[in-house]
């Protein structure tokens, strides 16, 4: 499985952050509308992740603890061109727990994917992942994370130990 590290934080507003955060970025920003389907999953988390205007659509598993502070996160992404379909078998199969929308803003600075999120009925926040190679440790990425955080003045109260779809459902 691929790996990263990230971290979510609430923001008051996404502005603030989007300008620090174009003096850093190596590419950017990408505007996407994001629709992520979640199933009832026995282990880890299974979502089907569908882009506005778009026919392709993703398939990703990921495994990662719940806490607020940087962690580890394990993932597969499969490319489908057929997500309705997808959606009927996953939905038949495990039922649906939830969908989360989205328009999300991507950069990228250095190894490290800087999503500006507005959360349709939860506002806005800020994602950080950082996409490890083979040969780094997770300390490697939380150290990335905690520099990016500190750049971006994202202090340890902003930080959410849940997914989008937790906060929804709470």
């Amino acid at each position: 499985m691929k790996r990263n590290v990230e971290i979510k934080a609430k923001v008051a507003g996404r502005e603030a952050v989007r300008e620090i955060v174009e003096g850093l970025a190596d590419s950017g920003p990408m505007e996407l509308e994001q629709e992520d389907t979640f199933f009832a999953c026995p282990r880890g988390r299974l979502k089907l992740r569908r882009f506005a205007g778009c026919s392709q659509a993703e398939l990703i598993y990921y495994e990662r603890r719940e806490g607020s502070g940087p962690k580890e996160s394990r993932y597969i992404v499969h490319p489908t061109a057929d997500p309705e379909g997808l959606r009927e078998v996953l939905s038949a199969a495990l039922g649906i727990r939830g969908v989360v929308r989205k328009r999300r803003t991507v950069y990228l600075v250095g190894q490290t994917r800087v999503h500006l999120d507005q959360v349709e009925g939860l506002g806005d926040f800020v994602e950080l992942e950082v996409v490890l190679r083979p040969e780094q440790s997770s300390a490697d990425g939380v150290a990335i994370a905690r520099e990016l955080m500190e750049k971006l003045g994202i202090s340890q109260n902003q930080l959410i130990d849940r997914a989008y779809i937790d906060l929804l459902q709470e």
